[in-house]
């Protein structure tokens, strides 16, 4: 098995490579995320995807490195994650206030073979209309600042979830299936 490196240092995208049985290491990117507004979410999240899939692949000479970005789109305002516990605050309210769409790219740069392969998933989220209370006691058990969004989905923030159309673990952060079908196009199979 060739070496698998994860350009990210999250948490939950590292947990669901373990899930599915990879064996791989974490990597920071050291990568400033573009934020810019695009006409289309997608093409954001992927540039983002592959600068931290590029970024570390230089620091490897041979393997397979995954990057990925998430952003949550509320209207036509794109979040990713919160600056400080206010804005992570009027985030959440705002979020629980309409439908959102979560938005991440995956980008894999095959080193061995000098080859990259990208993609995205995108998943709508209707959320429960959430109280500002509910708001203050869910940020005393859970930090909102390394959450696009402001929330988990797999924790205890999937009860502000009413239910979701498409990938759940896009919303996690990491669309699995999608992920196994850019892996295979690099020779790796994780079956």
């Amino acid at each position: 098995m060739r070496k698998i490196i994860l350009a990210s240092r999250s948490k939950a995208r590292q947990k669901l490579l373990r899930q599915i049985g990879l064996k791989f290491q974490a990597v920071n990117p050291h990568v400033k995320e573009d934020s810019a507004p695009r006409p289309d979410c997608a093409d954001l999240v992927i540039a983002n995807a592959l600068a931290k899939a590029k970024a570390a692949a230089k620091r490897f000479s041979s393997g397979v490195v995954i990057g990925a970005d998430t952003v949550v789109l509320a209207g036509k305002k794109i979040i990713g994650k919160p600056k400080n516990m206010s804005d992570a605050f009027k985030t959440l309210k705002l979020l629980s206030r309409a439908p959102q769409l979560v938005y991440t790219g995956i980008a894999v740069v095959d080193i061995d073979h000098k080859k990259i392969f990208s993609d995205f998933e995108r998943t709508k989220i209707y959320m429960y209309r959430l109280t500002d209370k509910q708001i203050r006691n869910y940020f005393k058990k859970v930090s909102p600042l390394d959450k696009a969004g402001s929330f988990d989905i797999q924790g205890l923030g999937s009860i502000f979830i009413d239910r979701i159309e498409g990938c759940f673990y896009n919303v996690v952060g990491l669309p699995l299936a999608k992920l196994a079908k850019l892996l295979k196009k690099a020779q790796i199979d994780v079956f």
